[in-house]
């Protein structure tokens, strides 16, 4: 049986909500470059031409999204560093595992769109605050540049959902 307990916090805990939106962002940044390694993967294991598309151009949108971070990172006045996003792996991790877990074809193809979903929506998710954060903070620049990656970010979760929808999911039950 578990008790609530209060947890103590680390040493260099976020004392600010600039600290925490910095946090954020280096964990943003470092999501961003795992993904970068993620996407060939799962475009290379695809076997839907659309989808195996959709998951390129992905990749350069994610590049771009790498930079612009470092860009919103230099805004605040901040030097661009990364931390590693423990959720961000553990979603990955779990990507990885779907290609074992399945066979080649329209099966694996509606994983590979579940798993890069899982990932969007995460992301969509952290955008979110730290728009949100940006605003309160008052980093215009900011806000406007997390912005950009938000939505571009919502149209690749809608790319993927129209593929699952119109193309893959119904030959993944065949």
């Amino acid at each position: 049986m578990s008790t609530t307990q209060k947890v103590a916090p680390k040493k260099d805990a976020a004392k600010t909500l600039d600290e925490l939106f910095q946090d954020c962002l280096k964990d943003a940044l470092w999501a961003e470059n795992a993904i970068t390694g993620a996407l060939p993967k799962m475009a290379k294991n695809a076997t839907s031409k659309n989808l195996k598309t959709a998951l390129e151009e992905h990749l350069e949108e994610t590049k771009n999204q790498i930079k612009t971070l470092k860009k919103v990172f230099k805004s605040i006045g901040v030097e661009a560093e990364e931390e590693k996003c423990d959720a961000m792996a553990g979603i990955l991790k779990e990507g990885d595992g779907i290609l074992e877990e399945t066979a080649p074809g329209a099966v694996r193809d509606a994983g590979i769109i579940a798993a890069c979903q899982k990932v969007e929506h995460y992301e969509i998710a952290s955008y979110g605050t730290m728009v949100s954060f940006a605003q309160l903070l008052k980093h215009t620049e900011a806000q406007k540049l997390l912005t950009e990656i938000l939505n571009e970010e919502k149209k690749a979760d809608k790319t993927l959902s129209s593929l699952a929808t119109t193309e893959i999911n119904d030959k993944a039950d065949s």
